[in-house]
């Protein structure tokens, strides 16, 4: 059996969707966050705000908590001078997650976002330094506690690859879960389509590929469903929509969807057969309580 489906079975039951969590960098920059800062310093600075971000979401009904670790990579640190910091940031993110999830019965998802680097002949990044890059930030994540790998966000195959590989080395008894962002071609930014993501992945040894981020939940059950058509068996599909697009409001971002309007967005990927359903940017827990009445309540 997958080796996602026997733990999700195992912890929630058989044969029903998982509800993960939403956006953690919009509710950090409501509590304060600059534009542009790093949010990972805030596991060891304010490890209290974090914890509040996945208390809420666990509250709301969110059954996997995904770390605060989205720019956690060498390079991406490298940019606000923390790059020497990978393990102790990474190991705070997992161990302040892994503090909400056993109040909760939830699991920790380690979360690596994209090093912001590009694979050769693009750039100058081999395929080995990405997997070693990866590597690293997992070794943190892995001291700290986790029950999966997320990978998300990502937009080249190859860096994907990278990815899930370096997780088979690192934490070869933990699942491995991929998304990819997709734009309105439904392709990512590196051409990469819906259906060659799910095959791609599956075969390299992903338990779960989807999609993540995007325009919004009409776009996202598309993609959803070309992903749907093109797994193979086994594999199970995650989706993750923002809530809509942001639009200007005063001196802040606003997203315009509405609980009630991804609550009907889980339904539609429950029927699709998507696995695990959440969302991302411009998500709230009052977006996340929404879409666990309409799947799981």
């Amino acid at each position: 059996m997958n080796r996602l489906r026997a733990l999700l079975d195992d912890r929630f039951g058989p044969g029903v969707p998982v509800l993960v969590d939403g956006g953690m960098g919009t509710l950090l920059q409501d509590r304060g966050l600059d534009d542009g800062g790093a949010g990972e310093l805030w596991n060891v600075e304010r490890p209290d705000v974090v914890r509040a971000c996945h208390e809420a979401y666990a509250r709301a009904g969110s059954q996997i908590l995904t770390t605060n670790t989205f720019g956690g990579t060498r390079p991406r640190l490298a940019m606000h001078g923390l790059e020497d910091r990978v393990l102790e940031l990474n190991r705070a993110a997992a161990e302040v997650a892994r503090s909400v999830a056993v109040e909760h019965g939830a699991l920790v998802a380690g979360d690596l976002g994209p090093t912001g680097e590009l694979l050769e002949p693009l750039g100058t990044m081999t395929p080995q330094q990405a997997e070693d890059l990866f590597g690293e930030q997992l070794a943190g994540l892995a001291a700290g506690g986790i029950d999966l790998v997320l990978v998300e966000t990502l937009s080249d195959l190859g860096e994907a690859q990278a990815a899930v590989r370096a997780a088979r080395s690192a934490v070869p008894e933990v699942p491995v879960v991929v998304t990819l962002s997709f734009d309105t071609n439904l392709r990512t930014m590196m051409g990469v389509r819906p259906g060659d993501a799910v095959r791609t992945l599956a075969e390299e040894g992903a338990d779960a590929v989807g999609a993540n981020c995007g325009r919004g939940p009409e776009e996202m059950e598309a993609i959803a469903e070309e992903m749907a058509g093109a797994r193979p068996d086994g594999l199970l599909l995650v989706a993750q929509s923002n809530a809509g697009l942001p639009h200007v409001v005063g001196d802040h971002f606003e997203y315009d969807r509405s609980p009630t309007d991804l609550a009907r967005h889980a339904r539609v990927l429950r029927e699709l057969g998507v696995d695990l359903i959440g969302a991302c940017c411009g998500s709230t827990p009052e977006h996340l309580a929404a879409m666990h009445e309409a799947v799981l309540a």
